[in-house]
């Protein structure tokens, strides 16, 4: 044996008497600590008495002594152990009045070191939940505010006879409903999701003529989504026969908002490769959406996923909502399957994984 295996092997020999010992461990566990104060006091008592005994000391003094002493070290274990707790009181009534900065101390090894510990990760939970949810309002309040005021100024502008309701103006108005209708539709998409109540209904299909009337539906609200109709969808399934298991209309979710997505950032006439192929687990699929764009940064992959969330080179672009990736994880989520981007030498990959079934379900 290597010298580094055997000083592993003692530093694991000794963390697992260090967790042996730890029941009897004052500064470890308060079960201990009281324990020990119980035989401090004993042990004081005992001493004074034997000490009396042995003197001319009178009994009562003695007594007095002891019971002193007694409440001397009580009062110093019982204020060692109040004292967290105390801190974690005071912590949280200013969490109740709203201010979930407050921490608590955590110095201690025993249970109450543990107890300060998990009071700081709640706390902190609280103040990220907190601050999303400001986060929300402000992001839902810009979001709407934008197209409200673009749709405004279009019909004070026909009110005033600035411009006339032409086509071409009314054309102005239309889009801007129209990004107010997705605001609104996607928002209740998450709360739905958000409350349970969008159950699954999956089911056997076949993939080939699924993805491909997905994406016809693409190429027919390009013009009407956003103004991109210059991109090229293209649809690649190996084999062409495979067949899938999962809910249609939620799948159907995923693959609009990553295709929406991807034709938003690809450059003009560039091209959008949706990819599908079987996952190792029968019935299950993994699918791609791959594009020519700018691509995601490292640092913001994690949060695009996020309501509201936008890469470095996505900010400052109209038409988004930041809510369509955000919909695709839950949908996916709902499934138990992952999504997330994946490396690319070009452009922005993002790849989905559905988990399948092994149920006989007869093909629908």
């Amino acid at each position: 044996m290597s010298a580094a295996g055997a000083g592993r092997r003692r530093r694991s020999l000794w963390n697992r008497f260090w967790e042996g010992v730890r029941p009897v461990d004052p500064f470890r566990s308060v079960k201990a600590a009281l324990g020990a104060l119980v035989i401090v006091t004993v042990a004081i008592t005992t001493l004074l008495t034997i000490v009396a005994v042995h003197s001319a000391i009178e009994l009562r003094v003695i007594a007095l002594l002891a019971v002193i002493a007694s409440l001397v070290v009580t009062q110093f274990v019982a204020h060692g152990l109040a004292a967290p707790l105390d801190e974690m009181t005071n912590a949280a009534r200013w969490m109740a009045r709203g201010d979930y900065s407050r921490r608590v101390r955590v110095d201690r090894r025993d249970e109450l070191g543990e107890l300060a510990g998990t009071f700081n990760s709640m706390a902190a939970d609280l103040e990220a939940a907190d601050r999303h949810r400001k986060e929300l309002v402000a992001n839902v309040s810009h979001e709407l505010r934008t197209p409200i005021a673009a749709l405004r100024a279009v019909l004070e502008n026909v009110v005033d006879g600035v411009s006339e309701a032409d086509p071409a103006t009314m054309d102005i108005a239309l889009r801007q409903t129209e990004r107010l209708g997705r605001l609104v539709e996607h928002l209740l998409d998450l709360s739905r999701l958000d409350n349970g109540v969008v159950p699954l209904h999956s089911r056997r299909f076949e993939v080939w003529p699924y993805l491909a009337g997905v994406l016809k539906e693409a190429n027919m609200t390009k013009g009407q989504g956003h103004s991109r109709t210059d991109v090229h969808l293209h649809l690649e399934v190996t084999p062409s026969d495979m067949v899938a298991y999962a809910d249609t209309e939620r799948l159907h979710q995923v693959v609009a908002n990553l295709i929406d997505n991807a034709v938003k950032h690809s450059p003009s006439h560039g091209r959008v490769t949706v990819r599908a192929r079987p996952g190792r687990a029968p019935l299950s699929l993994e699918l791609e959406v791959l594009d020519e764009g700018p691509g995601i940064p490292e640092a913001d992959r994690a949060r695009v996923f996020e309501r509201f969330g936008r890469s470095a080179p996505a900010e400052g672009k109209d038409g988004g909502t930041g809510l369509g990736l955000a919909i695709a994880r839950w949908a996916v989520d709902l499934h138990g399957g992952r999504i997330g981007v994946a490396e690319s030498p070009r452009g922005c990959r993002i790849l989905v994984t559905l988990p399948g079934d092994t149920s006989g379900l007869e093909l629908t």
